[in-house]
């Protein structure tokens, strides 16, 4: 669902790209029962495993939406972080569009034509749980002192500027915020030019 995204930032910057699908997306194995409301915390620590293993170093890495929030929790060596669309706690709005979109038939739909039936039900499911609303990861922001991109739409319908605030305001190294008009929850569909030039610019 990424397109060329990723081999055009590659291409732009001359760095190896890591594209991998998590746990009951893409052609990774279906979740099975229930998502744990720290689904996104067991997959940073996958992550950490998974930089280990292939023994990756000068790791820059590159999350959008729930991936910026696993993005914000690894814990591993870092040069810089690209997060788009990211949450670091839930908002009302976040929330409502997920119960609107759980009942979305054609998304469900098209969405099975990237990943398992499983993968749409078991990510509305868990965050749709009362005990979700009080997620929340900022007390992992100032731990972060390696540099920061933040890229959202200001009509992103899962969550409001006050993610990127959030970010920019407790990150202890240095952070770049691109808040894009009229754009909403997946820039680098929506505006891929100008987020491919934002993050040239960041990496280089």
């Amino acid at each position: 669902m990424w397109r060329d995204f990723p081999d055009r930032v590659a291409a732009a910057t001359g760095c190896g790209a890591l594209v991998y699908s998590r746990a009951g997306y893409g052609s990774s194995e279906p979740v099975s029962g229930p998502r744990s409301i720290r689904f996104m915390h067991e997959e940073a620590l996958l992550l950490e495993s998974i930089v280990e293993e292939l023994a990756l170093r000068d790791v820059i890495l590159y999350g959008h939406s729930d991936g910026a929030s696993i993005a914000i929790m690894y814990a591993g060596p870092v040069k810089k972080r690209i997060l788009e669309a990211p949450h670091v706690f839930v908002e009302p709005i976040c929330i409502e569009s997920i119960r609107r979109v759980s009942k979305n038939a054609r998304l469900r739909e098209r969405l099975a034509r990237y990943h398992p039936p499983s993968m749409f039900e078991t990510w509305c499911d868990v965050w749709l749980t009362p005990e979700f609303a009080q997620w929340n990861i900022e007390e992992y922001l100032p731990r972060i002192t390696d540099p920061v991109l933040v890229i959202q739409g200001d009509n992103d319908e899962y969550g409001t500027v006050k993610q990127v605030e959030a970010i920019v305001t407790q990150v202890r190294g240095p952070a770049t915020a691109l808040v894009l008009p009229n754009c909403g929850h997946s820039p680098h569909v929506e505006r891929p030019d100008e987020v491919m030039e934002a993050v040239t610019q960041f990496l280089r």
